[in-house]
């Protein structure tokens, strides 16, 4: 039990499900509309850079889909806010944030626990200040720190023990943010990789062969690689 649940946990109201808030389930609802457009941004960037003799680096990869909102499905979103009501977490990290969506989930679930606290992080200028204004909304500004920049950097520096991580950013560099982490986890911190098919070998190798973890694929959303630290050197 995490050591501040007992002082904090009087003030959630019982049976609370902030999914349900109308504020945010008609936000949220209005962002997945917006969201069926993105198949078409991500098809225009991707027309814009074929045939370049240099790929886009990671940051002009990022601002090339600055519009697209590429959240987590529904089914993903409710996940997520299962696992923080059930694992109960102090500490919630998040790689890529996006406009949001995935944040309101987690944060909801945060608020209903009566503690805790998220930090998202995203590369994007722009989508950070979306981000802001979508949490703001919905009354979740409180519970989160979204940092601006390269994960790889911002997150460096987020307090630990981390209970609960979600990546998904950009797939190229999720086990480099997965390492910076590590030294902050302990056993039984729980990590969410989305995007299953789009993650790395590498990545895959880390959770499933490494020993350190035991992780398990989900078929929810465009699949899940669902890992549990079970050692900390």
């Amino acid at each position: 039990m995490p050591a501040n649940e007992s002082r904090s946990s009087t003030d959630r109201t019982e049976g609370a499900n902030s999914l349900h808030d109308p504020k945010v389930a008609e936000l949220l609802a209005a962002l997945y509309q917006a969201s069926e457009q993105d198949d078409a941004i991500v098809g225009r960037a991707l027309a814009g850079v074929a045939g370049r003799a240099v790929p886009p680096s990671l940051t002009e990869s990022v601002e090339l889909v600055a519009e697209a909102l590429l959240p987590v499905q529904p089914r993903v979103g409710e996940l997520l806010y299962l696992l923080v009501r059930s694992l109960r977490p102090t500490h919630v990290v998040e790689f890529g944030t996006s406009f949001g969506i995935s944040l309101i989930h987690l944060a909801a679930g945060v608020r209903d626990n009566g503690f805790g606290s998220v930090v998202g992080s995203e590369l994007s200028a722009s989508k950070v200040v979306q981000a802001r204004k979508n949490l703001a909304a919905v009354g979740l500004s409180d519970l989160v720190e979204i940092r601006e920049g390269d994960a790889r950097e911002t997150l460096a520096t987020v307090p630990g023990p981390i209970d609960l991580i979600l990546l998904d950013g950009w797939k190229d560099i999720c086990l480099p943010v997965l390492e910076l982490l590590e030294p902050k986890m302990h056993p039984g911190t729980v990590v969410l990789a989305d995007n299953l098919s789009m993650l790395p070998p590498e990545y895959l190798d880390r959770v499933r062969t490494g020993g350190d973890y035991v992780s398990v694929d989900l078929p929810v959303g465009e699949g899940i690689e669902l890992s549990t630290r079970i050692t900390v050197s």
